[in-house]
């Protein structure tokens, strides 16, 4: 979010952002099944990623990283009790999996790692959609 928006398009934006997450979440299980456990990491994370987004973006912060909306969040959500240390836990969980499944050399990830995850991406992405309204 280089540019100033007013707050019509932050709204937008925002919401736009928390329904991708919610789209991406819904690929995670054809994933699954397909057993491409290294995507099925990599959706988890975004999902909660986007959602993140949205929560920043709605609060007039602009992350320019990865690493800045992680940092962000328990900045601005985490340290400050709006939102539970599970979710900061949780996102820097996903963060780190994707991270290795993505650039790791020999790095594969599990059904079982993809069905411990989902839930926790789930209760995430449920927490900031409480936390956007």
């Amino acid at each position: 979010m280089k540019e100033q928006y007013n707050s019509e398009q932050i709204e937008a934006l925002s919401a736009y952002r928390y329904q991708r997450a919610k789209e991406t979440l819904a690929e995670v299980p054809f994933l699954q099944q397909q057993g491409y456990y290294n995507t099925a990491i990599n959706r988890l994370y975004y999902a909660c990623y986007y959602a993140t987004v949205a929560l920043l973006v709605k609060q007039g912060l602009n992350p320019g990283t990865h690493a800045g909306v992680k940092q962000m969040l328990g900045m601005h959500f985490v340290a400050t009790g709006r939102l539970p240390r599970e979710i900061g836990r949780t996102f820097s969980l996903l963060f780190e999996r994707r991270h290795s499944s993505d650039y790791d050399d020999f790095a594969y990830s599990s059904a079982e790692e993809v069905a411990e995850l989902l839930p926790k991406a789930e209760a995430y992405i449920a927490a900031i959609g409480e936390a956007l309204k």
